[in-house]
């Protein structure tokens, strides 16, 4: 199948499937005229490209997880997969706990400026 329905069949734009070929993650076939030929896996590489994806794998990841992918884009057991996965774990719970301290600083930042502006509302009378 061309690059056009593989991207209607998927959802994935034709832009997306071109990054994936760049990035390693699919690997077409190329006709005489230069156009992209996708066999029928292609399909369901897409699918678990973007499972994978919304995992928070990024595509260096996904690059050595995706041989080691069924169709439903459960992982088997490869060798260096599970360290590459447990290692973006760390780095997306890192993340987060970096989020959980910014969004308390925030949250303290509201309400000292709710508090210091309830304070000057009193002090000039309510206007």
């Amino acid at each position: 199948m061309l690059i056009g329905e593989l991207a209607e069949r998927t959802g994935a734009s034709e832009r997306l499937l071109r990054y994936y070929e760049r990035a390693g993650l699919l690997r077409p076939e190329r006709l005489p005229n230069g156009y992209r030929t996708y066999d029928e896996s292609a399909y369901d590489a897409v699918l678990r490209i973007r499972a994978l994806l919304a995992a928070g794998l990024p595509t260096r990841v996904i690059r050595q997880v995706l041989p080691c992918t069924d169709a439903e884009a459960a992982v088997r057991p490869c060798p260096g997969v599970l360290d590459a996965m447990r290692a973006q774990l760390h780095t997306l719970d890192e993340q987060s706990a970096e989020i959980d301290a910014a969004r308390d600083v925030l949250r303290q930042t509201i309400a000292t400026a709710e508090t210091a502006h309830v304070a000057q509302v009193s002090a000039t009378g309510g206007a």
